[in-house]
């Protein structure tokens, strides 16, 4: 589930903010026009038509921006054979020439806007196959996912999250690419590539992580990047096996996840910390994987540390922990849709980084067929 990380109103005031954005420039011929005629000639609101065209150039397609530009035209005629000494020859010639410009540049933002849309669509394909739709329930695990973008524009990024269905159990992966721009989605990328491949082969979690290891290495020394000649990322595999009661995370560096039990709330730290990707050759290979009880009922938040690097106004971080034991037992769809919802409300409608979560909970026996 990707989504923006601008605050989103209801959808019927915006369409009608809409609508009136673009009838502004037939609104503001109409008000100068009425002005025009309605006031002295020594005021001139007249010499104001030339506006109309060059805020519609910004709005409409080139078609309509020349009929009200024609529209000026014809108005400033009618003011002349009311009022003499206008100037009329010199406005005409000046809605003339901005019509003209105003068409043209109404050309180059349609070229411009083609190009954006196309850019937007390969950018849309790119995400579905960094991060692709996730399965909302394997077994007796439901799954939901949730995915900020920091900016409006931004379709992916460096954070990542997969979840694949092996003979060894459901296999999470979700993690953080030090760095951003083009390089940092190819990291992430690179990361994720080889966890689809490894989770159904390897036998062990650190079997796995050593591949992703060696596959963000080689695509540090591959891409040379002056701005960033290495890239490391952070990164969590928790294994939830069928026969159940219990899950395996393995923590390189990355925020610990939170475990509901029984209603409350558990920050699970690693035992002993792991390495981030790709700085295992300085801080070394000791990887360690840690059991947690993880029965029916039982709930857990994979996160990356956008979520608790949110600030409000007053620059406090954003306490995942206090919220999550306030906000109480809540099914994994409507555990994040609250967590997107209050983010926006705690940041005042903006995020600084991109966000990624998957909540998982352990089915109780006998539930319904449908996730929440």
């Amino acid at each position: 589930m990707i989504r923006t990380g601008r605050h989103r109103r209801h959808r019927a005031p915006h369409g009608d903010r809409r609508e009136t954005v673009l009838l502004s420039p037939v609104i503001l011929t109409v008000l100068i026009t009425g002005l025009a005629f309605a006031t002295p000639r020594e005021i001139a609101f007249s010499r104001l038509l030339p506006a109309a065209p060059a805020l519609a150039a910004a709005l409409w397609p080139v078609l309509p921006t020349i009929v009200l530009g024609g529209f000026c035209l014809l108005a400033m005629i009618g003011l002349s054979l009311v009022y003499s000494d206008l100037g009329t020859p010199y406005t005409a010639a000046a809605i003339v020439a901005v019509t003209l410009a105003a068409a043209y540049a109404s050309h180059l933002r349609l070229e411009r806007e083609e190009m954006l849309f196309q850019v937007r669509l390969v950018a849309d394909a790119a995400q579905k196959v960094l991060l692709r739709p996730l399965p909302r329930r394997i077994q007796d695990v439901d799954i939901e996912s949730l995915y900020l973008a920091a900016q409006e524009q931004a379709r992916i990024g460096g954070d990542f999250y997969e979840v694949v269905d092996t003979p060894y159990g459901v296999r999470l992966l979700i993690g953080d690419v030090r760095g951003k721009g083009l390089s940092a989605v190819g990291a992430a990328s690179a990361v994720i590539n080889c966890f689809r491949e490894n989770a159904y082969d390897q036998p062990d979690l650190k079997g796995i992580i050593h591949r992703l290891e060696a596959s963000i290495g080689r695509y540090s020394v591959a891409i040379l990047d002056p701005d960033q000649p290495e890239h490391f990322a952070t990164a969590l595999i928790a294994e939830i096996p069928y026969d159940g009661g219990q899950v395996r995370i393995l923590n390189c560096g990355h925020p610990p996840p939170l475990l509901v039990q029984d209603g409350q709330i558990r920050v699970v730290e690693p035992t002993t910390p792991s390495p981030p990707l790709n700085l295992a050759s300085l801080l070394g290979d000791d990887y360690n994987v840690d059991t947690v009880a993880f029965a029916s009922g039982d709930q857990m938040l994979l996160y990356t540390d956008g979520v608790t690097e949110t600030r409000d106004r007053a620059g406090r971080f954003f306490p995942l922990p206090d919220w999550m034991r306030q906000l109480g037992p809540t099914p994994p769809r409507e555990l994040l849709d609250r967590l997107h919802q209050d983010l926006l409300h705690y940041s005042a409608g903006r995020l600084d980084d991109d966000i990624a979560a998957v909540a998982v909970r352990c089915r109780h026996a006998g539930a319904q067929e449908h996730s929440e």
